[in-house]
């Protein structure tokens, strides 16, 4: 019997997966350099990303060696909860994937009190002023970055809803949708692209300033922006149910599809002069693709009935491009390639990035009916969010 492209992606994961395990073993993959992960510290923003690939694999094979190599790196990462000042809002990306991913699938106590640590931590970066989460440290000494918010901050906030579904305490829960309400209302434009960074008055919560970024120009569209934006109101409206956060969602993702309906792997910027000299792949972010893909399978499960089937197919078709354009060779370490890390530094260009692997193979996995959204907590095995995959 013939085999489908998704059931093949899900092999192509598994097989490449497996081989990583040994390849890549207990450290933190960034971005590929000829092939090849180049690693980064465990405290740097991605460092979940690998132990995320590996819970997805044990979800799909029962593999005990691959759920004590994902163990091992949140090990590793233990320390860092005890020395908040090398932790910044992505503690959301990195405890969700890790802590909160193992308690999910095997109910380790340890892993449920690693996960609410962080999410309590996470919680004290919430400036009540401006009603934000604080994105980053004084990495640079004097800088004062007390005021800074990105636009990938949604994300994060599922480990606070998850940690007051957990513990009864609505603080956590309060913070995440008063955040998600600041983004709303200061990130999304009219036309459905989003900034990337807002500035604010730390002491007032006024906005100073709406800042490019690693997009092209301070009005821009960077699509990695607009793919946080399109899952992380998804998430936020599947735990508040308030219509004005799938409205968000939708209207970015009609955004995000418009813009790349025509593209084997979306721009990084949406909005780059059409004069601009570029190749086939000097400007795309396979990451963007992936990231949206996910943000709009889930919309497939939550949106109106008449309006799941669009967001499914949409979802599963961003995949199939990035699975017929994007996917690599057998030496290759990287699941896809063709990702941008950061335009405007010149900085990991037309490469694979950990976190574009990571949301390719969760997309690829719920094709393939192996339910997988940890961002979701113990929500992602329930039957009100089971696929609709069409072959």
């Amino acid at each position: 019997m013939a085999t489908t492209w998704f059931q093949d992606a899900k092999a192509y994961i598994e097989q490449k997966t497996a081989h990583n395990a040994t390849t890549i073993g207990p450290f933190f993959p960034h971005t590929t350099l000829a092939g090849h992960y180049q690693l980064a510290e465990p405290q740097w923003w991605t460092a979940g990303f690998w132990p995320g690939i590996l819970w997805h694999h044990y979800h799909a094979t029962q593999d005990q060696a691959t759920a004590a190599l994902a163990e091992q790196l949140e090990e590793k990462m233990q320390p860092l909860l005890s020395d908040p000042s090398k932790l910044d809002h992505d503690m959301g990306f990195m405890w969700t994937l890790t802590s909160l991913a193992r308690y999910d699938l095997t109910h380790d106590s340890k892993a449920k009190t690693n996960a609410l640590l962080a999410a309590t931590l996470l919680l004290g970066r919430f400036n009540s002023a401006g009603r934000y989460l604080e994105a980053w440290n004084s990495w640079q000494g004097a800088d004062d970055t007390s005021g800074i918010v990105i636009i990938d901050s949604l994300m994060n906030i599922s480990l606070l809803y998850w940690a007051s579904e957990e513990t009864s305490d609505p603080r956590f829960a309060v913070a995440a949708t008063q955040h998600a309400e600041t983004i709303l209302r200061e990130f999304v434009r009219e036309d459905g692209s989003v900034h990337h960074m807002v500035n604010f008055n730390s002491a007032t919560g006024e906005v100073l300033e709406k800042i490019g970024g690693q997009g092209f120009a301070e009005m821009s569209a960077w699509s990695r922006g607009c793919a946080w934006a399109i899952y992380g109101f998804a998430i936020a409206y599947h735990y508040t149910q308030k219509p004005e956060f799938l409205a968000a969602s939708m209207k970015i993702a009609n955004y995000f599809y418009l813009h790349t309906a025509n593209s084997a792997v979306p721009l990084w910027d949406f909005k780059i002069p059409a004069n601009t000299s570029q190749t086939k792949y000097d400007y795309t972010d396979s990451s963007a693709a992936a990231i949206a893909a996910c943000g709009f399978l889930l919309l497939g499960r939550v949106a109106a009935p008449e309006e799941q089937a669009f967001y499914h197919d949409a979802g599963a078709d961003l995949l199939k491009r990035l699975y017929d354009h994007a996917t690599t060779s057998t030496t290759d370490a990287a699941l896809i390639t063709h990702g941008t890390g950061h335009w405007p530094e010149q900085k990991n260009l037309n490469t694979g990035l950990i976190y574009g692997d990571y949301f390719f193979s969760e997309g690829i996995y719920q094709l393939n009916d192996v339910y997988n959204i940890f961002w979701l907590g113990g929500h992602w095995h329930d039957a009100t969010l089971q696929s609709n995959t069409q072959e």
